[in-house]
């Protein structure tokens, strides 16, 4: 167990940080099965912007690699241009 001060804070810090990365990365993940399952291409079409930008900002957080976000949001334009 943490005896600083700083440590403690540190440790709830970490949990909140933990909880919202947790969120938006469950949130994102929901939203490209959501996308991936649309047959419709104008829906697909419609959805692909929010979901590529909610990629780019787990990317930027750290929450996920920059090289991963590249992958999902190239495998998303090829099946969204192949509906």
């Amino acid at each position: 167990m943490a005896h600083h001060k700083s440590a403690l804070k540190r440790i709830r810090q970490d949990e909140k940080k933990k909880v919202l990365n947790k969120y938006h990365a469950k949130t994102t993940r929901n939203a490209i099965k959501t996308l991936r399952s649309t047959s419709d291409k104008a829906e697909a079409e419609k959805l692909f912007p929010g979901v590529v930008a909610m990629i780019d900002k787990l990317a930027k957080r750290n929450i996920i690699h920059k090289n991963k976000a590249s992958n999902l949001k190239s495998k998303l334009a090829v099946s969204v241009s192949a509906l």
